[in-house]
């Protein structure tokens, strides 16, 4: 059997931590077996994909080294590899599930589905769709659909009964029907949802092993029977262990950088990266620790995968980066530094900024030391202030985060007016408003412009700088989050 794997990362923000990882394993196997390593783009999330985020992706995932077979900037006899031009697809596979009662249209409205869920959380059951549009007879539900009734396709799930799923790595799964919910298929704006989607194309693409993340294992069900209602063989399924934070926890960009470019700007090399990740989840033969994609690929073994949940520690990838570091030739060091940042496409944001501050070419390093490498430590001292309390400067700089989660665009006009339209809804002056942050970025009281710099350093490590902060003025726990979290939704 020909060996065929893919990636398949939604473009609806920076490039995950997580998708590299998922990427690797994927790349390696298919590899390993000389086999085809296919990208695919879900973008059927209306609201949220965007080109801008697809490219940085395709981006990002070539700095790791990982290139692939078959995609949408590439092609490939499979294609095409968006979803969203892959719509004729999903509405044959939906027509021929209603036509055989493996799915149903349902009307239900929102404000019923809410009021069921509300129902059944009283009654402290598991949150699922009742049912309710199940028995209608399907041609009175096709004469609805085609008076343009709003409705969503849905999976007829059986109601008793244990569904058993193969794990490559965990062995048999025993999942009860009644946890499974009668998942929504097609939206009611006519796109699929993931569940349809990647069933159907890891079907018409070839795709033969999906190594992909733990969580997935409780839609095996769903997918178990998508499978079977359409007559197909299903791929071998690997789910390998999510990466998490020292707690445990899953690791998250509201705790620590997760986007691909905080590593790439920082200074990490991609083989170094791909090296600690590989680590999350398998080990060499003969234990060693550092070793290179090529050596990887010839040693991999799907049976070596744990299934542990592996601790992403920050201290050991910068030990991981400096040995890969150190195994360059001084031309291949100097080469690297020269495009991480000092070469001109790099340096260029930054000519505006300084040249017209610069008395002497040496003024330059310490007016760019903290764009260039990382700020200094903070204390809380620093963000003593005569008209913000440290609570303030908390407040501030946890909306501020919240805020640009939510930009697409992470221009210096954008983030200028995100963040005055912050300002004025929280009522604070813009002088004051932005003292925190030009501790929280800089280091310093006075720095280069504010939103040029954060332009410059870009998503991740403004945010790290800024959690980092936060941490400097105490942290903020669990319960203070929540409050948090609770004040800001309520400013809008």
């Amino acid at each position: 059997m020909s060996v065929r794997t893919r990636v398949a990362p939604s473009p609806t923000g920076d490039p995950h931590l997580g998708t590299a990882y998922v990427a690797l394993f994927n790349f390696a196997f298919a590899r390993q077996r000389e086999g085809q390593f296919v990208l695919r783009i879900e973008d059927t999330d209306r609201a949220r994909s965007t080109a801008m985020a697809e490219t940085a992706i395709l981006d990002a995932l070539r700095w790791t080294g990982l290139d692939w077979d078959e995609g949408p900037d590439v092609g490939g006899a499979h294609g095409p590899y968006r979803q969203s031009e892959r719509l004729d697809v999903y509405r044959e596979h939906a027509e021929q599930l209603l036509g055989s009662g493996a799915a149903f249209r349902c009307f239900c409205t929102k404000e019923r589905l809410d009021d069921v869920r509300r129902q059944q959380q009283a009654r402290g059951e598991t949150t699922r769709y009742d049912g309710h549009c199940l028995d209608m007879d399907p041609d009175e539900a096709a004469d609805r659909a085609d008076r343009g009734e709003a409705h969503v396709v849905r999976l007829n799930v059986p109601g008793t009964g244990v569904c058993r799923v193969e794990d490559g790595l965990r062995g048999e799964i025993e999942i009860p029907w009644a946890q499974t919910d009668m998942q929504v298929l097609v939206k009611s704006d006519g796109f699929p949802t993931y569940h349809l989607a990647v069933v159907v194309d890891d079907h018409l693409m070839g795709i033969s092993h999906v190594l992909r993340g733990e969580e997935w294992i409780s839609s095996m069900p769903k997918h178990r029977l998508l499978y079977d209602r359409f007559g197909w063989q299903m791929p071998v399924h690997y789910h390998l262990p999510l990466l998490r934070n020292p707690d445990h926890s899953k690791l998250s960009k509201r705790r620590n950088p997760t986007g691909l470019d905080y590593y790439r700007s920082t200074g990490y090399l991609p083989e170094a990266l791909l090296n600690y990740l590989a680590l999350m989840g398998w080990s060499m033969p003969d234990e060693r620790e550092v070793f290179s994609l090529t050596e990887m690929i010839e040693a991999f073994d799907i049976e070596r995968v744990s299934t542990g949940g592996p601790v992403f520690d920050f201290a050991k990838l910068d030990w991981m980066n400096g040995q890969h570091i150190r195994r360059l030739s001084p031309d291949e060091f100097m080469d690297r530094v020269g495009v991480w940042a000092l070469n001109r496409e790099a340096l260029a944001p930054l000519v505006p900024l300084v040249q017209q501050r610069t008395e002497r070419l040496s003024d330059l390093v310490s007016q760019v030391d903290y764009l260039l490498g990382d700020r200094r430590p903070l204390s809380m001292e620093d963000f003593n202030h005569k008209r913000l309390e440290p609570a303030d400067c908390k407040r501030i700089l946890d909306h501020a985060i919240r805020r640009l989660d939510d930009l697409q665009d992470w221009s210096r006009d954008t983030l200028h007016d995100s963040l005055r339209a912050l300002a004025e809804v929280m009522d604070i002056g813009m002088r004051d408003f932005i003292a925190p942050l030009f501790i929280a970025v800089s280091g310093r009281a006075v720095s280069l412009p504010l939103f040029d710099a954060m332009s410059y350093l870009g998503r991740g490590r403004v945010r790290a700088r800024l959690r980092s902060a936060l941490e400097a003025l105490g942290g903020v726990s669990k319960k203070e989050a929540k409050r948090l979290e609770r004040g800001y939704r309520e400013l809008w």
